[in-house]
């Protein structure tokens, strides 16, 4: 698919990891693949980003779009973020309380009722 983004189904929860740098390069070659993953009715979503090195406006922008597409397709979405770093930045933003980032996959898993 893509360098800076993996998925995986587990218990019908489609888990995204992202890695690596998160900039305009990442953010325009991993949005399409997003929006079709984001497309179908109800999605539940889990967002990874510990794997992620750095993450810029446009990276932060594609966490926003992702969020708006899974909300208003009647989907979940939880985004996973422990690393320091990371959080700083979603904290800098003011994106806590928009993304409210869980520190693993099990827990974001077990918030939407699976193991």
């Amino acid at each position: 698919m893509s360098p800076y983004l993996r998925t995986r189904t587990i218990d019908g929860c489609v888990v995204v990891e992202l890695s690596g740098e998160i900039d305009i390069v990442a953010a325009v070659e991993i949005t399409p693949l997003l929006d079709a993953l984001t497309r179908a009715p109800g999605p539940d979503l889990v967002v990874d980003l510990d794997p992620v090195d750095f993450i810029d406006c446009s990276g932060l922008a594609v966490l926003c779009r992702i969020r708006s597409r899974v909300h208003a397709c009647g989907g979940l979405v939880q985004f996973v973020c422990s690393r320091p770093p990371a959080l700083r930045v979603l904290r800098a933003a003011g994106l806590m309380n928009a993304l409210r980032p869980v520190p693993s996959v099990d827990e974001a898993l077990a918030r939407f009722g699976r193991p």
